[in-house]
């Protein structure tokens, strides 16, 4: 359901058993495609809605790289990323700042925090597709 995930995921994580706290910032984090979806408001939903965008930015940045890891990756080459429209054109911008902007937080907060929870993640995400 690739455009209806944020609407079929209650059903989906209730018969798994999540909670309706983690149902609704995934719920929230389309909030910008559809505003019947709730607007993010506790600081969970806020990061998942300015991550998915950005974590989709950095993999495809990640892609461009030699060492093609996020280990090595810099807040300078991400935002270099992030301004060139043409580059990921599917990952918004205006949504990344905007869940800046919800966090209260400046972008290179966002970029370096965000870097930092990909790092550390690398190695399990990358343990899963082998």
């Amino acid at each position: 359901y690739p455009e209806q995930h944020c609407r079929k995921a209650p059903e989906l994580l209730a018969e798994i058993g999540a909670s309706q706290r983690l149902i609704r910032a995934v719920c929230s984090h389309g909030w910008n495609a559809d505003n019947s979806l709730p607007q993010p408001e506790h600081v969970m939903e806020k990061v998942l809605y300015a991550a998915d965008e950005l974590t989709g930015l950095i993999g495809a940045a990640v892609l461009m790289r030699p060492s093609k890891s996020v280990q090595d990756m810099e807040v300078k080459s991400l935002r270099k990323k992030y301004k060139d429209k043409a580059f990921a054109a599917g990952c918004s911008r205006e949504v990344i700042a905007q869940g800046a902007q919800l966090l209260g937080w400046e972008l290179d907060i966002l970029f370096e925090k965000t870097l930092c929870a990909m790092r550390e993640s690398e190695a399990a995400i990358e343990a899963q597709l082998a």
